[in-house]
């Protein structure tokens, strides 16, 4: 089939009847229809730029899965894994199909996992061509000798304009995203939000490849350098995963979800990136600022006339984000996988400014802090929020996590056990002050920093060349090149010891708070791995 070749397929296996159904099509073609329809427009640089309605985030609260005899005993069920019944399932399943059965449709086959021995065939229902468009950046592409014989494992049914009612479907409002495993299906509606889809999958990826393969998967970015050594970036958004991971020096791998496998190799789930935009520059981000050209797709940003983005303009939202199939990056591993992981980091965006710019941590510290997964928000994201508030999000990314966060943590510390791994907490907040006061820690020393590591000058450990953070417990280093020392030192840049220590205290008194719900299920030596001081 050529590219630009129209063609269709039947969907009468899942209850869809009419023949309205785009098949395959090309990034071009679906880039064409988006403009035909009026549903986007087309930035200078030949993207796409289009709204996603109501929704321009994810919404944890509206995640569903459904609770049946594959997930009821293994789920970690709460406010992060909310249960659906399976009655309540089919009938909302119903009515989303006869919705679909009135629209004209846009269907993508293609998968996950850059590891053979893993790999999850994928069929993605759209009602809107950019959703379509964002499963073929975001998911990996077949070739045609592949979709010959493709037999898709799950399938996600992507319904943005379809409204549930909530009394009646069983959810809370009228958006939602419900995973079932026994069918095999993720089902999205009443949301635009293009995350959604590629979340609901690789939700079912953090739950199937733990459970029947036995291999950890990763909310993380990961690089490897000419060295053949693999680096893997943790952190929530907004804490520099696609920044720091996407480096002219080494080969990206990936920006977002990986596994790592049993044979000590990490391996991207997806076939391209989905990247936050705000305040991108060239100068600052040349990588991701040039992948933004014809085929990429950019959520809620704001264009003049002429078609230029003004990346600095979150009147829509903050979270402006743009997709990209991974070859818009020059200097990529093909395939997406890398052998030999031996540093990681941790990044966290510390809107208190206590923490040190870098850290070494030991293996009790950093399975507390994998468990924890702390970031912070600031003054101004959401309302209410008038000065920093601890985040805590257990593995750097509680919301796709359906098991308990321990199993995640005690498949880490085995993997580091394995294969000697460094594990580094990395502050890319703020420094000299709590936000609002001090600056946020300029890129170019973070990166000064991690080169540092992966080029071996931080690799020593020894008294000289470290020193115990008083509260914290970790060890920070005295010099790096590229960084001056008055930055390394967290408590220096404030020029007022007492504000810094009681900032500080109030810090470790949020990481413990949060830990009371995990101490059941840690061990001595992983809560050991947490601040010990008090406040007092």
């Amino acid at each position: 089939m050529s590219k630009n070749t129209p063609s269709t397929i039947s969907l009468a296996s899942y209850g869809i009847g009419h023949q309205r159904v785009h098949y395959q099509y090309s990034s071009e073609l679906l880039h064409q229809h988006v403009l035909e329809k009026g549903m986007g427009r087309e930035a200078s640089s030949g993207a796409l730029a289009i709204n996603t309605g109501e929704f321009t985030g994810r919404s944890p609260k509206d995640r569903f899965i459904v609770k049946d005899a594959i997930t009821a005993d293994k789920i970690w069920w709460g406010d992060i894994n909310i249960p659906f019944e399976p009655s309540k399932f089919d009938a909302l399943y119903d009515k989303v199909i006869a919705y679909l059965n009135e629209k004209e449709l846009y269907v993508r086959d293609c998968y996950a996992c850059a590891d053979d021995n893993y790999r999850m065939n994928i069929r993605v229902i759209n009602e809107y061509p950019w959703s379509n468009l964002f499963a073929y950046n975001m998911f990996i592409r077949p070739t045609a000798e592949e979709l010959r014989n493709f037999d898709p494992s799950w399938t996600v049914i992507n319904a943005p304009g379809f409204m549930a009612d909530a009394e009646i479907d069983g959810t809370r409002q009228h958006n939602f995203a419900i995973l079932n495993f026994t069918r095999k299906i993720a089902l999205i509606g009443g949301t635009g939000y293009t995350g959604e889809i590629k979340k609901g999958i690789f939700s079912a990826l953090n739950f199937i490849l733990p459970v029947e393969k036995n291999t950890l998967p990763m909310h993380c970015s990961a690089n490897v350098g000419d060295d053949g050594k693999t680096a893997i970036f943790f952190g929530l958004s907004g804490t520099g995963k696609t920044t720091l991971s996407t480096d002219a020096s080494r080969k990206l791998i990936g920006d977002d979800e990986h596994g790592w496998n049993n044979e000590n190799a990490v391996f991207n789930f997806e076939g391209g990136c989905y990247a936050k935009v705000i305040n991108l520059s060239q100068e600052k981000e040349p990588e991701i600022f040039g992948a933004i050209k014809k085929g990429a797709l950019l959520e809620n940003v704001v264009m003049n006339d002429a078609g230029e983005v003004d990346f600095g303009d979150t009147s829509i939202t903050q979270n402006t984000r743009v997709s990209y199939p991974i070859y818009h990056i020059e200097n990529v591993k093909r395939p997406s996988l890398g052998n030999d992981p031996k540093n990681i980091f941790f990044l966290t965006a510390d809107a208190f400014g206590v923490l040190p710019p870098i850290s070494k941590l030991t293996p009790s510290q950093a399975a507390y802090h994998f468990i924890s997964g702390y970031t912070a928000k600031v003054a101004g994201t959401e309302a209410g929020v008038v000065e920093p508030v601890p985040s805590f999000s257990a593995c750097f990314g509680a919301p796709f996590m359906p098991l308990h966060p321990a199993k995640y943590a005690e498949m880490l510390s085995k993997k580091m056990q394995e294969s000697g791994v460094n594990v580094w907490l990395v502050n890319t907040g703020w420094t000299g002050g709590p936000y609002g006061v001090g600056t946020r820690m300029k890129l170019s020393y973070t990166r000064a920093m991690i080169n540092a590591v992966l080029n071996g000058e931080l690799g020593l450990y020894s008294y000289d060349d470290y020193h115990i953070h008083s509260v914290f417990g970790v060890a920070q280093p005295r010099s790096c090149p590229g960084v001056p020392k008055e930055v390394l030192s967290p408590r220096a840049t404030w020029n007022d010891d007492e504000a810094y220590y009681t900032t500080a205290f109030k810090l470790t008194n949020a990481f413990r708070e949060n830990f009371k719900k995990f101490e059941a299920y840690a061990s001595e030596e992983i809560r050991r791995g947490g601040p010990q001081r008090y406040a007092f």
